[in-house]
Protein backbone atom coordinates (compact mmCIF):
# COMPACT_ATOMS: atom_id res chain seq x y z
CA UNK A 1 0.00 0.00 0.00
CA UNK A 2 1.05 3.38 -0.76
CA UNK A 3 -0.16 5.03 2.28
CA UNK A 4 2.52 5.38 5.24
CA UNK A 5 -0.13 5.10 8.25
CA UNK A 6 -2.68 1.94 8.30
CA UNK A 7 -6.29 3.40 8.45
CA UNK A 8 -7.29 0.81 11.00
CA UNK A 9 -4.65 -1.13 13.62
CA UNK A 10 -6.02 -3.29 16.11
CA UNK A 11 -2.75 -4.49 18.29
CA UNK A 12 -3.05 -7.38 20.35
CA UNK A 13 -6.63 -7.88 20.80
CA UNK A 14 -7.95 -10.41 23.30
CA UNK A 15 -11.43 -11.04 24.60
CA UNK A 16 -12.34 -13.34 27.18
CA UNK A 17 -16.11 -14.37 28.17
CA UNK A 18 -16.27 -16.01 31.33
CA UNK A 19 -13.79 -19.02 30.98
CA UNK A 20 -13.99 -18.87 27.16
CA UNK A 21 -11.16 -17.16 25.56
CA UNK A 22 -12.65 -16.07 22.58
CA UNK A 23 -9.34 -13.62 21.07
CA UNK A 24 -6.42 -14.08 21.78
CA UNK A 25 -3.87 -11.28 20.90
CA UNK A 26 -5.04 -10.48 17.26
CA UNK A 27 -3.76 -7.52 15.60
CA UNK A 28 -5.03 -6.41 12.17
CA UNK A 29 -3.80 -3.76 9.93
CA UNK A 30 -6.20 -2.21 6.95
CA UNK A 31 -5.19 0.58 4.95
CA UNK A 32 -7.33 3.14 2.68
CA UNK A 33 -8.32 2.22 -0.73
CA UNK A 34 -7.97 -1.94 0.08
CA UNK A 35 -10.66 -4.66 0.49
CA UNK A 36 -9.27 -6.26 3.74
CA UNK A 37 -10.99 -9.80 3.39
CA UNK A 38 -11.61 -11.71 7.04
CA UNK A 39 -11.88 -15.03 6.94
CA UNK A 40 -12.18 -18.14 9.67
CA UNK A 41 -14.30 -20.94 10.67
CA UNK A 42 -17.71 -19.72 12.99
CA UNK A 43 -16.26 -19.43 16.46
CA UNK A 44 -12.97 -18.39 14.67
CA UNK A 45 -13.39 -14.88 16.54
CA UNK A 46 -14.23 -12.68 13.42
CA UNK A 47 -17.69 -11.39 14.85
CA UNK A 48 -15.76 -10.74 18.16
CA UNK A 49 -13.12 -8.68 16.43
CA UNK A 50 -15.44 -6.66 14.77
CA UNK A 51 -18.01 -5.76 17.54
CA UNK A 52 -15.23 -4.64 19.93
CA UNK A 53 -14.34 -2.47 16.77
CA UNK A 54 -18.09 -1.27 16.67
CA UNK A 55 -18.13 -0.75 20.20
CA UNK A 56 -20.83 -3.36 21.28
CA UNK A 57 -17.50 -5.08 23.11
CA UNK A 58 -14.80 -4.00 25.24
CA UNK A 59 -11.28 -5.65 24.73
CA UNK A 60 -9.51 -6.57 27.58
CA UNK A 61 -6.92 -4.76 29.25
CA UNK A 62 -3.93 -4.34 26.98
CA UNK A 63 -5.35 -4.27 23.40
CA UNK A 64 -5.39 -0.57 21.62
CA UNK A 65 -7.11 0.75 18.70
CA UNK A 66 -5.42 2.82 16.36
CA UNK A 67 -7.39 4.90 12.90
CA UNK A 68 -5.61 6.97 11.16
CA UNK A 69 -2.76 6.46 13.53
CA UNK A 70 -4.43 7.97 16.43
CA UNK A 71 -4.95 5.94 19.44
CA UNK A 72 -9.20 5.78 20.02
CA UNK A 73 -11.10 4.23 23.14
CA UNK A 74 -14.41 3.05 21.29
CA UNK A 75 -16.64 2.63 24.12
CA UNK A 76 -20.26 2.55 22.45
CA UNK A 77 -21.33 2.28 18.80
CA UNK A 78 -21.64 6.14 18.32
CA UNK A 79 -18.23 6.07 19.51
CA UNK A 80 -17.05 3.73 16.97
CA UNK A 81 -19.66 6.03 14.38
CA UNK A 82 -17.79 9.17 15.67
CA UNK A 83 -14.52 7.50 14.34
CA UNK A 84 -15.48 6.56 10.97
CA UNK A 85 -16.39 2.80 11.51
CA UNK A 86 -19.81 1.80 9.80
CA UNK A 87 -20.94 -1.81 10.09
CA UNK A 88 -23.35 -3.64 8.26
CA UNK A 89 -24.27 -7.26 9.98
CA UNK A 90 -26.47 -10.25 8.14
CA UNK A 91 -29.36 -8.93 9.90
CA UNK A 92 -29.82 -5.06 8.68
CA UNK A 93 -30.71 -2.59 11.37
CA UNK A 94 -32.86 -1.05 9.33
CA UNK A 95 -36.55 0.41 10.44
CA UNK A 96 -39.06 -1.05 7.19
CA UNK A 97 -41.44 1.76 8.42
CA UNK A 98 -39.51 4.73 7.82
CA UNK A 99 -38.16 6.31 4.35
CA UNK A 100 -34.82 5.47 2.69
CA UNK A 101 -33.91 9.46 3.57
CA UNK A 102 -35.24 8.91 7.48
CA UNK A 103 -32.98 5.74 7.64
CA UNK A 104 -30.01 7.62 6.53
CA UNK A 105 -30.60 9.93 9.28
CA UNK A 106 -31.50 7.97 11.70
CA UNK A 107 -30.51 9.92 14.75
CA UNK A 108 -29.65 13.21 12.69
CA UNK A 109 -33.32 14.09 11.33
CA UNK A 110 -34.00 17.91 10.10
CA UNK A 111 -36.70 19.57 11.79
CA UNK A 112 -38.54 22.72 11.58
CA UNK A 113 -41.05 23.82 15.13
CA UNK A 114 -40.65 20.00 15.37
CA UNK A 115 -42.01 18.59 12.59
CA UNK A 116 -39.65 16.31 10.05
CA UNK A 117 -38.29 18.54 7.40
CA UNK A 118 -38.72 15.70 5.09
CA UNK A 119 -37.87 17.63 1.92
CA UNK A 120 -34.50 19.12 3.14
CA UNK A 121 -33.66 15.20 4.32
CA UNK A 122 -34.45 14.21 0.97
CA UNK A 123 -32.49 16.92 -0.39
CA UNK A 124 -29.50 15.82 1.48
CA UNK A 125 -29.48 11.92 0.88
CA UNK A 126 -30.17 12.22 -2.84
CA UNK A 127 -26.72 13.04 -3.70
CA UNK A 128 -25.44 10.12 -1.80
CA UNK A 129 -27.90 7.63 -3.50
CA UNK A 130 -27.28 9.67 -7.01
CA UNK A 131 -23.64 8.78 -6.26
CA UNK A 132 -24.50 5.07 -5.66
CA UNK A 133 -26.09 4.43 -8.55
CA UNK A 134 -28.91 2.93 -6.57
CA UNK A 135 -32.62 2.81 -8.80
CA UNK A 136 -34.61 3.85 -5.57
CA UNK A 137 -34.94 7.78 -4.18
CA UNK A 138 -34.81 9.02 -0.52
CA UNK A 139 -38.70 9.05 -0.76
CA UNK A 140 -39.27 5.67 -0.71
CA UNK A 141 -40.14 3.01 2.21
CA UNK A 142 -37.78 0.51 2.85
CA UNK A 143 -40.55 -2.04 3.25
CA UNK A 144 -40.44 -1.31 -0.41
CA UNK A 145 -37.14 -2.50 -1.25
CA UNK A 146 -35.19 -5.94 -1.72
CA UNK A 147 -32.70 -7.42 0.68
CA UNK A 148 -29.99 -6.11 -2.03
CA UNK A 149 -31.93 -2.60 -1.94
CA UNK A 150 -32.00 -2.55 1.57
CA UNK A 151 -27.79 -3.39 1.66
CA UNK A 152 -27.61 -0.72 -0.42
CA UNK A 153 -29.54 2.09 2.01
CA UNK A 154 -26.94 1.15 4.99
CA UNK A 155 -24.22 1.20 2.10
CA UNK A 156 -25.51 5.37 1.56
CA UNK A 157 -26.02 5.61 5.20
CA UNK A 158 -22.27 4.73 5.73
CA UNK A 159 -21.15 6.79 2.87
CA UNK A 160 -23.23 9.93 4.31
CA UNK A 161 -21.66 9.79 7.17
CA UNK A 162 -18.33 9.87 5.86
CA UNK A 163 -17.26 6.58 7.46
CA UNK A 164 -13.80 5.39 6.26
CA UNK A 165 -13.90 2.50 7.27
CA UNK A 166 -17.08 -0.03 6.33
CA UNK A 167 -17.44 -3.62 7.75
CA UNK A 168 -19.66 -6.17 5.46
CA UNK A 169 -20.70 -9.08 7.28
CA UNK A 170 -21.49 -12.09 4.90
CA UNK A 171 -23.33 -9.38 2.81
CA UNK A 172 -24.48 -12.04 -0.34
CA UNK A 173 -25.66 -14.52 1.67
CA UNK A 174 -29.57 -13.59 0.95
CA UNK A 175 -28.98 -11.96 -2.86
CA UNK A 176 -29.04 -13.65 -6.60
CA UNK A 177 -26.26 -13.52 -8.83
CA UNK A 178 -26.88 -10.03 -10.47
CA UNK A 179 -27.61 -8.41 -7.11
CA UNK A 180 -24.35 -9.79 -6.03
CA UNK A 181 -22.49 -8.33 -9.05
CA UNK A 182 -24.00 -4.58 -8.40
CA UNK A 183 -22.90 -4.97 -4.88
CA UNK A 184 -19.30 -5.70 -5.90
CA UNK A 185 -19.63 -2.89 -8.54
CA UNK A 186 -20.46 -0.47 -5.44
CA UNK A 187 -17.57 -1.52 -3.64
CA UNK A 188 -15.30 -1.57 -5.82
CA UNK A 189 -16.44 2.23 -6.85
CA UNK A 190 -16.03 3.41 -2.65
CA UNK A 191 -12.39 1.15 -2.74
CA UNK A 192 -11.54 3.61 -5.85
CA UNK A 193 -12.63 6.20 -3.48
CA UNK A 194 -10.56 5.56 -0.89
CA UNK A 195 -12.79 3.65 1.69
CA UNK A 196 -11.27 0.86 3.54
CA UNK A 197 -13.11 -2.08 3.19
CA UNK A 198 -13.67 -5.32 5.71
CA UNK A 199 -15.09 -8.12 4.13
CA UNK A 200 -16.19 -11.00 5.84
CA UNK A 201 -17.14 -14.32 3.13
CA UNK A 202 -17.13 -17.76 3.61
CA UNK A 203 -17.60 -17.60 -0.11
CA UNK A 204 -13.99 -18.19 -1.70
CA UNK A 205 -14.85 -17.05 -4.97
CA UNK A 206 -15.69 -13.60 -3.67
CA UNK A 207 -12.65 -13.34 -1.62
CA UNK A 208 -10.33 -13.89 -4.89
CA UNK A 209 -13.07 -11.37 -6.94
CA UNK A 210 -12.84 -8.52 -4.63
CA UNK A 211 -10.20 -8.88 -2.03
CA UNK A 212 -6.78 -7.25 -2.26
CA UNK A 213 -5.83 -8.93 0.98
CA UNK A 214 -7.29 -12.05 3.09
CA UNK A 215 -6.97 -12.06 7.02
CA UNK A 216 -7.26 -15.47 8.52
CA UNK A 217 -8.38 -15.95 12.39
CA UNK A 218 -8.26 -19.82 13.95
CA UNK A 219 -9.92 -20.32 17.34
CA UNK A 220 -9.36 -16.76 18.50
CA UNK A 221 -5.90 -16.51 17.15
CA UNK A 222 -4.07 -14.49 14.31
CA UNK A 223 -2.50 -16.89 11.60
CA UNK A 224 -1.37 -14.81 9.07
CA UNK A 225 -2.42 -12.32 5.78
CA UNK A 226 -2.17 -12.96 2.22
CA UNK A 227 -1.55 -10.14 -0.39
CA UNK A 228 -3.53 -10.80 -3.55
CA UNK A 229 -1.45 -12.68 -5.36
CA UNK A 230 -0.70 -14.98 -2.87
CA UNK A 231 -4.38 -15.87 -2.12
CA UNK A 232 -5.29 -19.95 -3.10
CA UNK A 233 -7.82 -22.02 -2.35
CA UNK A 234 -5.23 -24.29 -0.76
CA UNK A 235 -3.36 -21.70 1.35
CA UNK A 236 -6.75 -20.55 2.90
CA UNK A 237 -7.84 -23.65 3.44
CA UNK A 238 -5.06 -25.04 5.19
CA UNK A 239 -4.67 -21.33 7.41
CA UNK A 240 -8.53 -21.97 8.36
CA UNK A 241 -8.53 -25.45 8.87
CA UNK A 242 -4.80 -26.46 9.73
CA UNK A 243 -5.06 -29.59 6.76
CA UNK A 244 -4.47 -29.22 3.00
CA UNK A 245 -7.24 -29.04 0.23
CA UNK A 246 -7.03 -32.30 -0.68
CA UNK A 247 -8.53 -33.60 2.23
CA UNK A 248 -11.44 -31.02 1.93
CA UNK A 249 -13.79 -32.64 -0.37
CA UNK A 250 -14.81 -36.40 1.09
CA UNK A 251 -15.79 -38.12 -2.30
CA UNK A 252 -13.72 -40.73 -3.15
CA UNK A 253 -16.15 -43.28 -4.33
CA UNK A 254 -16.36 -44.33 -7.96
CA UNK A 255 -20.07 -43.59 -8.40
CA UNK A 256 -19.95 -44.81 -11.92
CA UNK A 257 -18.48 -48.68 -11.15
CA UNK A 258 -19.86 -49.28 -7.95
CA UNK A 259 -22.96 -47.65 -7.77
CA UNK A 260 -26.47 -49.95 -7.18
CA UNK A 261 -29.45 -50.10 -9.22
CA UNK A 262 -32.27 -47.24 -10.04
CA UNK A 263 -33.54 -45.94 -6.65
CA UNK A 264 -35.52 -42.97 -7.77
CA UNK A 265 -37.09 -42.28 -11.29
CA UNK A 266 -38.24 -39.07 -12.10
CA UNK A 267 -40.51 -38.67 -15.43
CA UNK A 268 -42.25 -35.78 -17.15
CA UNK A 269 -42.15 -33.68 -14.12
CA UNK A 270 -43.77 -29.99 -14.48
CA UNK A 271 -45.43 -27.04 -12.80
CA UNK A 272 -46.83 -25.37 -16.30
CA UNK A 273 -44.93 -22.61 -15.06
CA UNK A 274 -41.12 -22.40 -14.16
CA UNK A 275 -40.75 -26.10 -14.41
CA UNK A 276 -41.16 -28.21 -18.02
CA UNK A 277 -41.19 -31.72 -18.49
CA UNK A 278 -37.73 -32.81 -16.31
CA UNK A 279 -36.84 -36.53 -16.55
CA UNK A 280 -33.93 -38.08 -14.13
CA UNK A 281 -32.83 -40.81 -12.81
CA UNK A 282 -30.63 -41.21 -9.80
CA UNK A 283 -29.07 -45.04 -8.44
CA UNK A 284 -28.27 -46.08 -5.05
CA UNK A 285 -25.19 -44.67 -3.56
CA UNK A 286 -25.19 -42.13 -6.27
CA UNK A 287 -24.46 -38.64 -5.57
CA UNK A 288 -25.91 -36.54 -8.14
CA UNK A 289 -25.72 -32.56 -8.64
CA UNK A 290 -28.42 -30.68 -10.15
CA UNK A 291 -26.73 -27.28 -11.11
CA UNK A 292 -27.47 -24.10 -13.01
CA UNK A 293 -27.75 -20.38 -13.21
CA UNK A 294 -29.93 -18.53 -10.40
CA UNK A 295 -33.75 -18.69 -11.72
CA UNK A 296 -33.47 -21.65 -13.84
CA UNK A 297 -35.97 -23.74 -11.74
CA UNK A 298 -33.25 -26.62 -9.64
CA UNK A 299 -35.57 -25.61 -6.31
CA UNK A 300 -38.73 -25.52 -8.28
CA UNK A 301 -38.00 -29.04 -9.36
CA UNK A 302 -37.05 -30.47 -5.98
CA UNK A 303 -39.82 -28.86 -4.18
CA UNK A 304 -42.26 -30.94 -7.11
CA UNK A 305 -40.63 -34.19 -6.90
CA UNK A 306 -40.92 -33.59 -2.77
CA UNK A 307 -44.65 -33.02 -3.22
CA UNK A 308 -44.19 -29.36 -1.56
CA UNK A 309 -45.78 -27.33 -4.82
CA UNK A 310 -48.58 -28.25 -6.97
CA UNK A 311 -47.39 -30.44 -9.91
CA UNK A 312 -49.37 -30.00 -13.04
CA UNK A 313 -47.24 -33.12 -14.50
CA UNK A 314 -44.98 -35.89 -13.68
CA UNK A 315 -44.54 -39.00 -11.36
CA UNK A 316 -42.04 -39.80 -9.02
CA UNK A 317 -40.91 -44.01 -8.39
CA UNK A 318 -38.99 -44.78 -5.28
CA UNK A 319 -37.27 -48.10 -5.04
CA UNK A 320 -39.77 -49.20 -8.20
CA UNK A 321 -42.92 -48.21 -6.22
CA UNK A 322 -45.16 -44.92 -7.47
CA UNK A 323 -45.41 -42.67 -4.66
CA UNK A 324 -46.06 -39.43 -6.70
CA UNK A 325 -46.97 -37.54 -3.26
CA UNK A 326 -49.44 -35.11 -2.78
CA UNK A 327 -47.48 -33.64 0.37
CA UNK A 328 -44.09 -33.64 1.77
CA UNK A 329 -45.45 -36.41 4.32
CA UNK A 330 -45.89 -38.78 1.39
CA UNK A 331 -42.93 -38.25 0.15
CA UNK A 332 -41.06 -38.63 3.96
CA UNK A 333 -42.96 -41.65 4.56
CA UNK A 334 -41.93 -43.44 1.45
CA UNK A 335 -38.31 -42.75 2.48
CA UNK A 336 -37.65 -39.50 0.13
CA UNK A 337 -36.79 -35.97 2.13
CA UNK A 338 -35.70 -32.77 1.36
CA UNK A 339 -33.22 -30.35 2.85
CA UNK A 340 -34.74 -26.78 2.00
CA UNK A 341 -32.57 -23.84 1.12
CA UNK A 342 -34.24 -21.13 3.50
CA UNK A 343 -33.37 -23.35 7.19
CA UNK A 344 -34.67 -20.34 9.16
CA UNK A 345 -37.96 -19.78 7.74
CA UNK A 346 -39.33 -23.22 6.45
CA UNK A 347 -36.49 -25.54 8.00
CA UNK A 348 -36.19 -25.03 11.98
CA UNK A 349 -37.97 -23.46 14.68
CA UNK A 350 -35.76 -21.21 15.90
CA UNK A 351 -37.12 -20.58 19.48
CA UNK A 352 -37.46 -24.68 20.04
CA UNK A 353 -33.88 -26.39 21.35
CA UNK A 354 -31.76 -28.89 19.67
CA UNK A 355 -33.21 -31.79 21.35
CA UNK A 356 -36.91 -30.62 20.01
CA UNK A 357 -35.77 -29.67 16.64
CA UNK A 358 -34.03 -33.32 16.25
CA UNK A 359 -36.77 -35.88 17.53
CA UNK A 360 -39.37 -33.32 15.63
CA UNK A 361 -40.16 -35.58 12.69
CA UNK A 362 -40.21 -38.61 14.85
CA UNK A 363 -42.32 -38.16 17.66
CA UNK A 364 -45.22 -40.17 16.91
CA UNK A 365 -42.58 -43.24 16.80
CA UNK A 366 -41.63 -42.40 20.14
CA UNK A 367 -45.22 -41.55 21.55
CA UNK A 368 -46.64 -44.23 24.16
CA UNK A 369 -49.89 -44.42 25.07
CA UNK A 370 -51.90 -41.83 25.12
CA UNK A 371 -50.07 -39.63 23.37
CA UNK A 372 -46.80 -39.84 26.24
CA UNK A 373 -43.47 -38.71 24.79
CA UNK A 374 -40.66 -41.15 25.32
CA UNK A 375 -38.26 -38.23 27.07
CA UNK A 376 -35.04 -41.38 27.12
CA UNK A 377 -35.65 -42.08 23.69
CA UNK A 378 -35.89 -38.68 22.85
CA UNK A 379 -32.48 -37.49 24.80
CA UNK A 380 -31.28 -40.76 23.94
CA UNK A 381 -31.11 -39.56 19.71
CA UNK A 382 -30.45 -35.88 19.82
CA UNK A 383 -27.03 -37.09 21.73
CA UNK A 384 -26.36 -39.57 19.07
CA UNK A 385 -26.75 -37.08 16.67
CA UNK A 386 -24.51 -33.98 18.32
CA UNK A 387 -21.87 -36.56 18.52
CA UNK A 388 -22.42 -38.17 14.87
CA UNK A 389 -21.94 -34.88 13.28
CA UNK A 390 -20.46 -33.10 15.74
CA UNK A 391 -22.59 -30.38 16.37
CA UNK A 392 -21.10 -27.91 18.59
CA UNK A 393 -23.39 -27.14 21.56
CA UNK A 394 -22.41 -27.11 25.13
CA UNK A 395 -25.80 -28.59 25.48
CA UNK A 396 -28.72 -29.86 23.49
CA UNK A 397 -31.24 -27.66 25.48
CA UNK A 398 -30.12 -24.55 23.69
CA UNK A 399 -32.17 -22.99 21.37
CA UNK A 400 -31.31 -23.49 17.52
CA UNK A 401 -31.53 -19.47 17.15
CA UNK A 402 -28.70 -19.39 19.31
CA UNK A 403 -26.23 -21.48 17.04
CA UNK A 404 -23.91 -20.58 13.82
CA UNK A 405 -25.12 -21.48 10.54
CA UNK A 406 -22.85 -24.63 10.09
CA UNK A 407 -24.61 -26.17 13.59
CA UNK A 408 -28.15 -24.64 12.59
CA UNK A 409 -27.52 -26.67 9.01
CA UNK A 410 -26.35 -29.95 11.09
CA UNK A 411 -29.07 -29.80 13.60
CA UNK A 412 -31.44 -29.85 10.19
CA UNK A 413 -30.09 -32.58 8.35
CA UNK A 414 -30.25 -34.48 11.75
CA UNK A 415 -33.75 -34.37 11.91
CA UNK A 416 -33.90 -36.13 8.25
CA UNK A 417 -31.52 -38.36 8.64
CA UNK A 418 -33.56 -39.78 11.72
CA UNK A 419 -36.09 -40.80 8.93
CA UNK A 420 -34.00 -43.07 7.71
CA UNK A 421 -34.42 -41.82 4.11
CA UNK A 422 -33.51 -43.86 0.34
CA UNK A 423 -33.15 -40.65 -1.31
CA UNK A 424 -32.03 -37.17 0.62
CA UNK A 425 -32.06 -34.15 -1.56
CA UNK A 426 -30.08 -31.05 -0.24
CA UNK A 427 -30.87 -27.57 -1.58
CA UNK A 428 -27.68 -25.52 -1.35
CA UNK A 429 -26.28 -27.06 1.87
CA UNK A 430 -23.32 -25.40 2.66
CA UNK A 431 -25.02 -21.86 2.04
CA UNK A 432 -24.04 -19.68 4.94
CA UNK A 433 -21.70 -21.94 6.64
CA UNK A 434 -18.02 -21.83 7.69
CA UNK A 435 -15.45 -23.70 5.33
CA UNK A 436 -15.17 -26.44 8.73
CA UNK A 437 -18.77 -27.22 8.78
CA UNK A 438 -18.62 -27.76 4.99
CA UNK A 439 -16.02 -30.43 5.04
CA UNK A 440 -18.11 -32.10 7.44
CA UNK A 441 -21.44 -31.61 5.72
CA UNK A 442 -18.86 -33.26 2.87
CA UNK A 443 -17.78 -36.19 4.96
CA UNK A 444 -21.44 -36.80 6.02
CA UNK A 445 -23.05 -36.67 1.72
CA UNK A 446 -19.95 -39.29 1.12
CA UNK A 447 -20.87 -41.84 4.03
CA UNK A 448 -24.47 -42.03 3.26
CA UNK A 449 -23.90 -42.38 -0.51
CA UNK A 450 -21.65 -45.22 0.48
CA UNK A 451 -24.53 -46.74 2.83
CA UNK A 452 -26.39 -47.15 -0.27
CA UNK A 453 -28.16 -43.54 0.15
CA UNK A 454 -29.25 -41.92 -3.54
CA UNK A 455 -28.10 -38.27 -2.96
CA UNK A 456 -28.94 -35.01 -4.80
CA UNK A 457 -27.25 -31.99 -4.35
CA UNK A 458 -28.44 -28.32 -5.48
CA UNK A 459 -25.83 -26.28 -5.38
CA UNK A 460 -25.05 -22.49 -6.65
CA UNK A 461 -20.87 -23.10 -6.48
CA UNK A 462 -19.38 -25.25 -9.05
CA UNK A 463 -15.88 -26.09 -7.12
CA UNK A 464 -18.91 -27.83 -4.81
CA UNK A 465 -20.85 -29.78 -7.54
CA UNK A 466 -17.49 -30.65 -9.23
CA UNK A 467 -15.94 -31.85 -5.54
CA UNK A 468 -18.71 -33.78 -4.40
CA UNK A 469 -20.85 -35.18 -7.61
CA UNK A 470 -20.35 -38.11 -9.88
CA UNK A 471 -22.99 -36.68 -12.19
CA UNK A 472 -24.41 -33.68 -12.90
CA UNK A 473 -27.32 -32.58 -14.76
CA UNK A 474 -28.01 -29.17 -15.91
CA UNK A 475 -30.82 -26.68 -16.10
CA UNK A 476 -31.83 -23.81 -17.94
CA UNK A 477 -34.97 -22.31 -18.01
CA UNK A 478 -37.19 -24.36 -16.33
CA UNK A 479 -35.84 -27.57 -18.21
CA UNK A 480 -32.98 -30.23 -18.35
CA UNK A 481 -30.60 -28.98 -20.68
CA UNK A 482 -27.52 -31.10 -20.15
CA UNK A 483 -25.19 -33.88 -18.25
CA UNK A 484 -21.94 -34.14 -17.91
CA UNK A 485 -19.74 -36.95 -15.76
CA UNK A 486 -21.43 -40.87 -15.74
CA UNK A 487 -21.60 -42.35 -19.36
CA UNK A 488 -21.76 -39.06 -20.96
CA UNK A 489 -17.66 -39.16 -21.40
CA UNK A 490 -17.74 -35.19 -20.45
CA UNK A 491 -15.92 -34.78 -17.18
CA UNK A 492 -17.25 -32.57 -14.54
CA UNK A 493 -15.95 -29.18 -14.77
CA UNK A 494 -17.09 -25.74 -14.08
CA UNK A 495 -16.40 -24.80 -17.77
CA UNK A 496 -18.44 -27.86 -19.37
CA UNK A 497 -21.06 -27.14 -16.78
CA UNK A 498 -21.07 -22.95 -17.67
CA UNK A 499 -21.22 -23.81 -21.22
CA UNK A 500 -25.40 -25.73 -20.61
CA UNK A 501 -25.91 -23.43 -17.95
CA UNK A 502 -25.79 -20.22 -20.55
CA UNK A 503 -26.43 -22.01 -23.37
CA UNK A 504 -23.11 -21.22 -25.05
CA UNK A 505 -22.80 -25.61 -25.34
CA UNK A 506 -25.85 -27.51 -27.18
CA UNK A 507 -23.32 -30.55 -27.50
CA UNK A 508 -23.48 -31.57 -24.16
CA UNK A 509 -27.41 -32.29 -24.42
CA UNK A 510 -29.01 -35.19 -21.82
Amino acid sequence: MTDAVPILEMRNISKTFATIKALSGVSLRVWPGEVHALMGENGAGKSTLMKILSGAYQADEGGEILIGGRAVTIKGPQAARDAGVAIIYQELALAPNLTVAENMLLGREHARGGILDRRAMARECAPVLQRLGVTFGPATLVADLSMAERQQVEIARAVHARSRILVMDEPTTSLSSRETEALFAIVRQLRSEGMAIIYISHRMAEVYELSDRVSVLRDGTFVGTLNREEISAEALVRMMVGRDLSSFYKKDHDAHMSRGPVILSVRDMGDGKRVHGCSLELHQGEVLGLAGLVGAGRTELARLIYGADRRASGTVVLDGTDITPKLPQDAIAAGLVYLTEDRKHLGLFLDMTVRENINLGVIARDSRGAGILNGAAARARSAAAVKALSIRVSTDMVNVGALSGGNQQKVLLSRLLECKPKVLILDEPTRGVDIGAKSEIYRLIDDLARAGVGVIVISSELPEIVGVCDRVLVMREGVIAGEVGGTTGTPITQEAIGAIATGASHGLAA
